[in-house]
């Protein structure tokens, strides 16, 4: 069996080790040999996750004529890249990208902080808000007011409260995707919902396509159910989705699942066009593959005027191919563990049998909260009062970023709660552990990659602004002062308290 899950042609890698070149990532100012700046090239492919690991190279001599270099220059560079651990290969089955032995992912940086180290700590390691109030308290005593008919019944639902499922459904028929409740499930969550997608689609050993890079709690979660991870690098910036390399994974890896988030990507930001949407959802039905629709992010488009396109499931309105999973936890409340899955009849049906060994259904109240929200416009307002913050949050961070750090390079993106930044050079590991040192927390590149790609970015969420935000970017400024002249040991500075 081969030991690669997606292919690299020669036309491809050309032009991506050609736009290496371009930034200078792979030779600096020095002169190097050619097959030492091709390989350094590929290495920092590899380690940025725009080449897959596991991913099937070229034959040298497809290579060289891509490349118009010899093929002695080719092979000189894989033999260099196997004997640093970033290639392996075997006769018959070709050469595929790796990475070294005992670089593991990093386990730090997305859990939340116990609130009594957030005097001294300014946590960036979770994509999340507080509540927006008033809406959490009104939406709690509206809840209140309208459990008790249910207290007096076994309040088992494991498909959800019927008026939730048909005010979810009502939602999805609004925007022009005809919609019963019967094609509704809500979870706890969306990682209850993708957890339980996962669980009945792909068992051990099959294999998902992923974004690379990708939300890292879902990687984590799909890594746990012992699946086999399949990488799909994105394009640079927030032109996203690359679909030749989709069409080209999918047909070639025949993945069972498919994982996507369209719109404001976690964590690049990006948002699909209407064409990539409906050109996924085709590449998805041609190779057999079911296609989740993440949009736990979809309403926090920031920039005013923004149109948003379709949504994903548009394109599939009977829910064969797309099961869509939305979330009431990132444009409201992370506190409020409400999930749901849109997907065609049979497979809710699936689905909620298989619950009875899991978790059995989710709590009544949060049920009505969300319901009591949806029904009385609160969530409308509540969803704007989420915008606002975020979006002077976002605006706050990337200034203060720009002049404490102006080496280090993003594209901001026009929704979602993630800036997605190369640091410079450094390492994103690097940053994250002194990070915490300094008084910031980051969650670093490859815990949004497969097998350790992303090495050189962060992750920074919008949520905090102002003075808080400066005083973040000034942290992250001293860690990555610290990393870049090789300090940052035990004597590193103590954080100071800070208090918003």
């Amino acid at each position: 069996m081969a030991e690669w899950t997606s292919a690299v042609g020669a036309a491809q890698l050309a032009r991506l080790v050609g736009s290496q070149q371009e930034r200078g990532g792979a030779g600096g100012a020095r002169r190097h040999p050619a097959y030492r700046t091709l390989a350094d090239g590929i290495r920092l492919l590899v380690l940025e996750g725009r080449i897959p690991v596991a991913a099937r190279l070229p034959a040298e001599r497809e290579l060289a004529v891509a490349l118009s270099l010899s093929r002695t220059t080719v092979a000189a560079a894989y033999e260099a890249l196997r004997g640093e651990g970033f290639l392996e290969s075997r006769r018959g089955a070709g050469s595929w990208t790796s990475v070294p032995a005992g670089n593991p992912l990093p386990a730090r940086g997305l859990e939340p902080l116990p609130p009594e180290s957030l005097g001294s700590m300014i946590d960036l390691g979770c994509a999340a808000l507080p509540a927006p109030e008033p809406w959490l308290t009104k939406a709690v005593q509206g809840a209140l007011e309208e459990l008790p008919p249910y207290a007096h019944t076994h309040g088992d639902y494991p498909a959800g409260l019927p008026a939730l499922r048909r005010m979810l459904a009502d939602r999805y028929t609004e925007q022009g995707i005809p919609t019963m409740p019967e094609q509704i499930m809500v979870t706890t969550g969306a990682m209850g919902a993708i957890d339980a997608i996962c669980s009945l689609f792909a068992g051990r050993g099959e294999r998902i396509a992923v974004e690379s890079p990708s939300y890292a709690n879902i990687l984590q979660l799909m890594r746990a159910a012992g699946v086999r991870l399949v990488p799909v690098a994105m394009d640079e910036g927030l032109a996203g989705w690359d679909m030749d390399v989709w069409r080209q994974v999918l047909r070639d890896s025949a993945p069972r699942l498919a994982y996507v988030v369209a719109d404001f990507h976690n964590p690049t930001g990006a948002l699909a066009s209407d064409e990539q949407r409906r050109a996924m959802v085709e590449a998805a039905r041609s190779a057999g593959t079911v296609l989740i629709a993440d949009e736990t992010m979809v309403e926090l488009q920031l920039d005013p005027g923004l149109e948003m396109p379709r949504p994903v499931c548009s394109f599939d309105p009977a829910g064969s191919t797309v099961v869509t999973v939305g979330s009431a936890s990132k444009a409201f409340w992370a506190g409020m563990r409400i999930g749901w899955v849109r997907a065609a009849p049979d497979v809710i049906r699936s689905l909620v049998a298989a619950r009875a060994y899991a978790d059995l259904g989710t709590p009544v109240l949060e049920q009505l909260a969300v319901n009591w929200l949806m029904r009385t416009g609160g969530w409308q307002e509540a969803v704007a009062l989420r915008r606002d913050q975020a979006r002077d949050n976002r605006d706050a961070l990337v200034a203060a970023v720009r002049r404490e750090l102006p080496d280090w390079e993003f594209t901001v993106p026009s929704g979602g709660l993630t800036l997605w930044a190369r640091a410079g050079g450094l390492s994103g590991s690097r940053l994250a552990e002194v990070g915490e040192r300094v008084g910031v927390r980051v969650p670093s590149g490859p815990r949004f990659g497969v097998d350790g790609a992303f090495e050189g970015y962060v992750r920074l969420p919008f949520t905090v602004g102002g003075p808080v935000a400066e005083e973040a970017a000034a942290r992250l400024a001293a860690a990555a002062r610290l990393v870049g002249t090789g300090a940052g040991g035990s004597g590193a500075e103590p954080p100071r308290t800070f208090v918003a």
